[in-house]
């Protein structure tokens, strides 16, 4: 059976003006959420390789879901019940917890709490604390339909989300926006597209595509005439890790960019891709399933080319 890394996806792209920032913010200690996740295990992974000291939150008793070099300080305590003490020492706050990631489930009060009040009551503790960076995750969901109007998706697209989840996290960047203007803090804010890759959520799509293929089950999908930008993980989390470190921050305005790879293709495409990658015998059923209700149909990112160190 062909094996195949999230990685190898296309080409890899080649975006104009992408180039290496420099990095003089002290790096030495970050304080991370959602550090046993799908992109903050990654991130971890690659900030104790490069030597970072991290202070990683974690439910108790919950593992990254990939083999660290080194063990971080961990912290066992809710993100809404941190105080100032928690953060001493920690240079930059990199916030990936969230609730309500599909396809897992939450009810609108839930991710109202976590994903906006609970994490300004963080950004406050952080700021007590003399935290001065914060480098948030966000979601293309949140431009919604705004994503009809706009090919492709500018940062300061209108946000118009359709669902719970993404309302939260647009809600949550108002907040965190006028948040870091007034108390002087450097926020960046980076709104991920369509991650996939290693440790991701079983039920996901791509996760669900390769356990069909290698058991060899057919799959069942949508037409698949969705397009996205499907980025590998591994390129998010050096986003993440690059602008907790950047150099041209300013807390006067907060910098937010999208985190894609560049190179949109349709759902289809995608899985057709790595049902040969990974030689599988089952039959790709596409349109056995209908799409979602209020499915938007093409979510294409504007890339800068300021935002990361790509290569």
């Amino acid at each position: 059976m062909a094996g195949g890394r999230a990685g190898d996806f296309g080409p890899r792209p080649r975006l104009p003006g992408v180039r290496r920032l420099p990095v003089a913010f002290p790096l030495m200690s970050l304080f991370l959420t959602g550090g046993t996740g799908f992109i903050g295990s990654h991130l971890l992974r690659q900030a104790l390789e490069s030597g970072r000291e991290v202070v990683a939150l974690r439910r108790p008793g919950s593992r990254p879901k990939l083999a660290m070099v080194a063990e971080p300080l961990w912290r066992e305590t809710p993100f809404d019940q941190l105080t100032p003490e928690d953060f001493r020492g920690c240079t930059a706050l990199v916030h990936l917890a969230s609730v309500g990631v599909s396809p897992q489930k939450a009810t609108w009060q839930e991710m109202m709490y976590w994903n906006v009040s609970a994490t300004l009551r963080m950004l406050e503790q952080a700021h007590a604390a003399g935290v001065k960076r914060v480098v948030m995750a966000g979601t293309f969901a949140e431009y919604g339909r705004a994503a009809d109007h706009y090919d492709p998706i500018p940062p300061d697209a209108p946000l118009l989300p359709t669902y719970g989840y993404a309302a939260s996290k647009a809600a949550a960047f108002t907040a965190a926006h006028a948040f870091a203007i007034e108390h002087g803090m450097e926020l960046c804010y980076l709104r991920i597209f369509s991650a996939f890759g290693e440790g991701q959520f079983a039920a996901n799509f791509w996760p669900a595509l390769k356990e069909a293929a290698e058991s060899g089950r057919d799959f069942d999908m949508t037409p698949g005439e969705q397009v996205r930008d499907y980025v590998p993980v591994e390129m998010v989390a050096r986003a993440f890790l690059h602008a907790a470190g950047r150099a041209d921050m300013s807390s006067a305005q907060p910098f937010v960019r999208n985190v894609g790879a560049g190179h949109p293709v349709s759902m289809r495409e995608f899985a057709e891709h790595w049902w040969r990658q990974w030689g599988a015998t089952g039959e790709l059923r596409v349109g056995a399933l209908p799409y979602r209700a209020n499915e938007v149909m093409r979510f294409v990112p504007q890339i800068l080319g300021d935002e990361i160190e790509v290569s």
